[in-house]
């Protein structure tokens, strides 16, 4: 049997939401079934660390009404699409217009839909969780992607931190868009002791992409500012400059990855993301200290509205019966 006192597992709400809750030695993780399978809460007990952004529980109401930048929310079809349109194997999907200043359609559909619980437990090496979504002609989202499938998603929590794993299953006759990404929304300072400015951040970029006034990009690259070269090499600021840019990424020795350091206790934080996810984005709300979101994505902004090759632009055809999977984590490592 398993020594509770190192791992349970066990539904408990978050504030007023039900919530499946993880732990495991000093980690503790909870996650949100009824809006978007949202991985709202990544914590160190022991140091008192809360490594995401959390709503407060008089935030709840705005929280679900927009459930962006807290936590880990599942973006499928990700970002932005021009004029609502998607078009795909010679027609068009018209998604609503979400993004009303710019005429786009902002971040799919998942984000705050019910997801099932179908296990939860703690093994001897592990506490768990698995969540799944089926959409199917009675389901709403059919509406707008009109493809039979799953989307199922297990996390875990160990003494190796939190891992992710996420997994498309294509169970209809036609070939699925399958654009995914992850708005993960980042503590900057994550120990209230520390402040912002004790903050650097480094990430597996390569080239910016040119983005329109209406945040699509054009399909040419920017040159790289000196601080974006900083990015890739000895860190920055998450905060140096107002952020909603858009990256290729680039692995380095071998991983795709964010890593997000405190200088004053020297503790990091490991994002490492599946080397499927071939762009990024990074958004700083104008950089406003506080939170900024790192955000692995499979495809390019727009892709299937840009005159670019599929395979550069990522967007993967989910052949009848195809499965797509990644994984991802979530790891900290302790410095002085």
């Amino acid at each position: 049997m398993t020594d509770k006192a190192i791992g349970r597992a066990f539904e408990q709400p978050f504030h007023d939401e039900a919530a499946v809750w993880l732990q495991w030695g000093n980690f503790e993780a909870a996650v949100l079934p009824n809006i978007g399978a949202n991985l709202i809460a990544f914590r160190d007990t022991l140091n008192s660390i809360s490594f995401l952004r959390e709503p407060a529980a008089d935030q709840m109401d705005d929280f679900r009404a927009r459930p962006i930048v807290h936590g880990i929310p599942l973006l499928f079809p990700p970002n932005r699409y021009e004029d609502g349109k998607f078009p795909w194997n010679g027609t068009t999907y018209n998604f609503p217009i979400t993004e009303e200043a710019r005429n786009n359609h902002l971040h799919g559909f998942f984000h705050n839909a019910k997801f099932d619980v179908l296990d939860y437990g703690t093994t001897k090496t592990e506490s768990f969780v698995v969540l799944s979504i089926s959409v199917h002609k009675d389901h709403p989202i059919y509406t707008y992607l009109p493809h039979t499938f799953t989307i199922q998603l297990r996390y875990s929590v160990s003494e190796q931190g939190l891992f992710q794993h996420v997994q498309v299953r294509n169970e209809g006759n036609d070939a699925l868009p399958c654009l995914i990404a992850f708005h993960t929304t980042l503590n900057a300072p994550f120990d209230s002791a520390s402040s912002s400015d004790d903050y650097r951040f480094q990430m597996t970029i390569g080239n910016r992409w040119e983005m329109s006034e209406r945040m699509l990009p054009s399909g040419k690259f920017q040159p790289l500012l000196k601080e974006e070269e900083l990015m890739k090499s000895e860190g920055i600021s998450p905060f140096w400059a107002p952020m909603d840019n858009h990256y290729t990424a680039v692995p380095q020795n071998g991983r795709n990855q964010m890593v997000l350091t405190d200088t004053r206790t020297g503790i990091s934080l490991v994002y490492d993301v599946g080397t499927a996810y071939k762009q990024w984005m990074i958004y700083n709300n104008n950089a406003t200290p506080g939170f900024f979101c790192p955000e692995p994505q499979t495809n390019l902004v727009n892709a299937p509205n840009v005159d670019i090759d599929a395979d550069t632009a990522g967007v993967v055809s989910l052949e009848q019966g195809g499965i797509w999977e990644e994984t991802g984590r979530l790891y900290v490592k302790y410095g002085k």
